[in-house]
């Protein structure tokens, strides 16, 4: 009863105070990143469903600055199947951007512009984040250029599917409000540093959005810079997760409930799956459990193109090891 009384016999200039402090924290860092965030305007032809003719459609999203010299960071919805890409600077310069490299499995694309001496963000390490911390939103809503929301770091390592369907891993989840035009730009820390690309919103829901972690961004960013796309392997199956009996599990003393079953075996790539039959149930691969397709498709990296590895598989009920050499996956 006494902290009750003593909270509410706290003076407006207390109550301004604690509100003080908590907006100095988000204009200070607003105002240190914002010639860092830009926003994007593309132009792209689709399809008119009526007359059947292309026809433009104009779009926009949010980016941040990652390079002095010029390389950019976004969403690759936003920048996907673009004719031009414009990029708007806080201090109203307007250039045209090209596309340095794309990864619609993480949704993430890099631009590069013809400047120099831009202020770049510091990317942050999102391991280290914790949940009720703050979170800061800024982009360009519905077209309106600079806007900012802030919450706090909801939840931490959710998962997202991306438009390929493929899963992306250690997604953050905010209440920080996004928007349509949101897409791409930063979701920053006290200290401005980026912990995320907020990247997606629940419109059903009030306060779920989604960032794809900085340290992620940063590793994709990375090889799309210095390579133009991500390298990924592929076996050249398709196939489905399926649930594994416990009499199966049993026999075979497994560590997983679930398996992959392949049920289409493609030929002639350039890959090796001979070993492979339609209807073995995949287990593990290179000696790590495989109990869905989407634990595959993390397993298969750049690391295991034209290597030889083992494959783990269940066949007619009982297990065995196949060998496989992984392809590069062409997009």
């Amino acid at each position: 009863m006494e902290q009750l009384i003593s909270f509410l016999s706290q003076t407006p200039s207390q109550d301004a105070g604690l509100l003080d402090a908590y907006s100095r924290t988000v204009t200070g860092v607003v105002g240190s990143v914002a010639e860092s965030v830009v926003h994007i305007a593309v132009e792209k032809k689709v399809k008119d469903q009526r007359t059947r003719q292309d026809r433009s459609q104009n779009g926009a999203g949010s980016g941040f600055i990652i390079s002095s010299d010029g390389f950019i960071i976004t969403n690759n919805h936003v920048v996907e199947n673009a004719d031009s890409i414009k990029v708007s600077f806080v201090d109203g310069r307007r250039v045209t951007a090209d596309i340095k490299g794309t990864d619609p499995s993480t949704d993430l694309a890099v631009l590069k512009v013809d400047e120099s001496g831009l202020k770049a963000m510091q990317l942050g390490d999102s391991s280290a984040l914790q949940v009720g911390q703050i979170a800061i939103a800024i982009g360009n809503p519905m077209g309106l250029q600079y806007t900012v929301t802030t919450g706090v770091v909801s939840a931490l390592g959710r998962t997202l599917r991306a438009s390929n369907g493929r899963l992306i891993d250690n997604v953050i989840q905010t209440d920080a409000a996004l928007n349509p035009g949101n897409s791409g730009g930063p979701l920053v820390n006290s200290l401005g540093q980026v912990i995320g690309v907020n990247t997606a919103m629940i419109s059903a829901a009030q306060g779920l959005c989604f960032a794809i972690s900085s340290n992620l961004a940063a590793r994709i960013a990375g090889q799309l810079i210095l390579n133009g796309r991500i390298r990924r392997a592929q076996l050249g199956i398709a196939a489905q997760q399926v649930q594994l009996s416990s009499r199966m599990i049993a026999a075979n003393k497994l560590t997983v409930d679930s398996g992959v079953y392949v049920y289409e075996i493609v030929p002639d790539g350039n890959y090796y799956n001979s070993e492979l039959r339609i209807g073995d149930i995949i287990i593990a691969f290179d000696g790590q459990p495989v109990s869905s397709v989407d634990a595959l498709h993390l397993l298969l990296s750049d690391k295991h193109i034209g290597k030889r590895v083992s494959v783990d598989v269940l066949r007619g009920g009982h297990k065995q090891a196949v060998q496989v050499i992984p392809g590069e996956m062409k997009f």
